[in-house]
């Protein structure tokens, strides 16, 4: 992302300038909060965190608390840039951000307040930004964005449909994993674009001469059309419960030509720089995830199964959000677009969670000890972020500082 365009000064908090800023450092404090409360949980040192069943209250707070405050802190920072019309900024912006604390403060009152309040309290963020950003998007004729705030809709409609879930007993399995497949849709539209071109950027400045990466063709159309088809299958299995072989052969299909499309972008010539071997890296999982996910279908290993599914969430969302937070953080702030060790650190934190989360999904025997290992890594990785970038995110931008 370049430098967003003003016309105007902001002469207020550092915090409400621009979107990145206060989103960030709410999907950084819930990803701690909600990691902390859910070890400590499994672990019985705290109490039950919500009225709701643990898995629902886990995967809410997670895909529609963390997961919206990720993607709105990159959506408007990054409309303005596609669009050429100011962001939003101050008391917009803080009215926006108030409506995202309201469903934190409704889903932990949950067991005190009638279902339905609580509902609306948590839908009004999603609904309010979709009316946002759908607004500068259309404004601007930014048609080749259509598709992401289509998926920010259909994102909303999945909290919405949790709810619905909710009222009728269940845990709320079925929009827990729409919302998941939604946010890797997410990653494969805005990730395919962003990490190529990245990766280009830097590879021009530090090693011109070098192969670049693809642009986008029609293998990358393919590739997208094919995980969408297994994401959505994915998804009717756990509704319907389909043959393994209408499910299992799709997921396969997308793995591999995600691996390829990967590979496309030259992700081995990224090692000297952390701050973009990251985002190859995150994007990796979404593969991993399908492969493990087809594997296990076709060879009935539940387990496998399960990995896929924190393969995708810990690994691709987790690590992508973080990748791109820590990158616009430092990019927006006028720092050097390098990572110091810090931010490595919390990167291999980070992998340390999905592996240790997956592996125990794959093996439960071992469940016992790499649970709360994922989980610790989690917040580790999380806290270092806030230790690191939100002072960042709190105060003025400083002069700008190395190449892009």
């Amino acid at each position: 992302m370049t430098a967003i365009p003003r016309t105007r000064p902001w002469s207020g908090p550092a915090l409400l300038s621009y979107g990145f800023r206060p989103f960030f450092l709410l999907a950084g404090l819930q990803a701690l909060w909600t990691l902390l409360a859910w070890t400590g949980f499994q672990a019985g040192l705290l109490a039950r965190p919500a009225a709701w069943p643990p898995a629902a209250w886990h995967a809410h707070e997670l895909l529609f608390g963390y997961g919206f405050a990720a993607l709105a802190g990159f959506l408007l920072t990054a409309i303005p840039n596609w669009t050429g019309r100011l962001p939003l900024s101050g008391l917009p912006l803080l009215g926006l951000a108030g409506l995202w604390l309201l469903g934190r403060l409704a889903v932990a009152l949950a067991a005190a307040l009638p279902p339905g309040l609580v509902a609306l309290a948590t839908l009004l963020f999603p609904a309010t930004l979709l009316a946002a950003t759908a607004r500068e998007v259309v404004a601007g004729a930014n048609r080749r964005n259509y598709p992401v705030i289509g998926l920010v809709g259909l994102l909303g409609l999945a909290q919405l449909a949790f709810h619905l879930e909710l009222a009728r007993g269940a845990a709320a399995p079925v929009a827990s994993h729409a919302a998941i497949a939604l946010l890797l849709l997410l990653i494969l539209l805005i990730g395919g674009r962003i990490v190529p071109s990245f990766t280009t950027n830097w590879l021009r400045h530090h090693r011109p001469g070098a192969p670049m990466p693809a642009p986008f063709d029609r293998f990358d159309a393919l590739a997208i059309g094919a995980a969408a088809l297994a994401l959505a299958l994915l998804l009717l299995d756990r509704i319907l419960g389909l043959p393994p072989a209408v499910a299992g052969p799709p997921a396969l299909l997308a793995g591999a030509l995600h691996l390829v499309r990967l590979a496309r972008w030259r992700p081995l010539s990224t090692l000297a720089e952390p701050l973009l071997w990251v985002l190859h890296l995150a994007y990796l999982f979404v593969p991993l995830g399908f492969l493990a996910a087809g594997a296990g279908l076709l060879h009935d290993l539940p387990g496998l199964a399960a990995a896929s599914i924190h393969l995708w969430t810990v690994g691709a969302i987790g690590l992508m959000t973080l990748a791109v937070m820590t990158r616009a953080t430092r990019g927006h702030t006028g720092r050097a677009l390098t990572a110091p060790p810090g931010t490595v650190a919390a990167y291999a934190l980070l992998v340390l969670a999905t592996l240790a989360r997956a592996t125990a999904a794959l093996l439960p025997e071992t469940a016992g000890v790499l649970v709360p290992v994922a989980g610790l890594a989690w917040v580790a990785a999380f806290g270092l972020f806030l230790a690191l970038y939100g002072p960042m995110l709190l105060a003025p931008r400083v002069p700008a500082s190395g190449p892009p």
